[in-house]
């Protein structure tokens, strides 16, 4: 592939991806991940998911893990094609904040990614804001049946 001239994009990468998932998975020794894979080739982007199984699908945005169930809904109903950088920095930053909430013994730290067809660019790691003293946050079972 080297000397052809040819490249991968990140279309090509995620088909790829793809099979070896699914072949992982058909051998019953998947790799135990997900994977996004993003890039952008010729001015088109590309977003793409795959799970340990092999499971693929394209779309704007993409979550895994506890993400996929918490953070796409923000997502979807938040996320519109022409956000500035911003902007999606700060729905990110918003994701993140919901589920650190509800995942307490997760790290507030987190690093940002651009990618555009110049290149990849990641952020130094840095901490969300966060406040704990909420009422619920201090005694949660406060007026709950049963409780202890």
């Amino acid at each position: 592939m080297w000397d052809d001239g040819n490249s991968l994009g990140p279309k090509e990468v995620h088909n790829y991806l793809t099979r070896v998932m699914y072949n992982r998975r058909n051998k019953f020794d998947p790799l135990w991940n997900s994977l996004v894979i993003g890039g952008v080739k010729n001015g088109q982007k590309y977003l793409g998911s795959v799970s340990m199984i092999g499971v693929h699908f394209e779309d704007d945005h993409i979550a895994t893990g506890f993400g996929n169930h918490l953070a796409r809904p923000i997502l979807r109903e938040e996320w519109r094609e022409d956000l500035s950088f911003e902007e999606g920095v700060k729905l990110l930053e918003k994701c993140m904040r919901n589920l650190l909430y509800r995942d307490r013994s997760a790290v507030n730290k987190l690093q940002i990614a651009k990618i555009t067809e110049e290149g990849l660019t990641v952020s130094q790691p840095y901490s969300l804001k966060t406040f704990w003293n909420f009422a619920a946050f201090q005694n949660p079972t406060v007026g709950a049946e049963g409780s202890w």
